[in-house]
């Protein structure tokens, strides 16, 4: 069964001086996973943090980032093994995901 596994980000969360959606995408190419989107939340807020809107008028620089990766479990699971623990180390939390989902088109 394929599965969708989403990381709820904001995009000032990093890595080293890396931001941790990118190394996500990165780190899933280099596992050879199907393939990653990431998008660009126009508003959001979580339980550690206030409401954060990307409109340009604003001072803050914090939106929400989703990162979406769709494979088999198998291979999503260990993955995210991998990533979890730096995920988890963040200071601001983070939320992870994984559904089954119907792949109704493949080209």
């Amino acid at each position: 069964m394929e599965k969708i596994l989403r990381f709820y980000l904001s995009n000032t969360d990093t890595i080293g001086h890396a931001s941790l959606y990118e190394e996500i995408a990165r780190a899933a190419k280099r596992e050879g996973l199907a393939g990653a989107t990431v998008m660009q939340g126009i508003m959001g807020f979580g339980h550690a943090s206030e409401l954060r809107s990307n409109k340009f008028w604003e001072l803050n620089v914090k939106y929400p980032v989703v990162v979406e990766i769709i494979d088999e479990e198998k291979p999503l699971r260990a993955f995210l093994e991998k990533v979890l623990p730096v995920v988890q180390s963040q200071p601001k939390g983070c939320l992870v995901t994984m559904q089954d989902i119907d792949i109704v088109m493949r080209k």
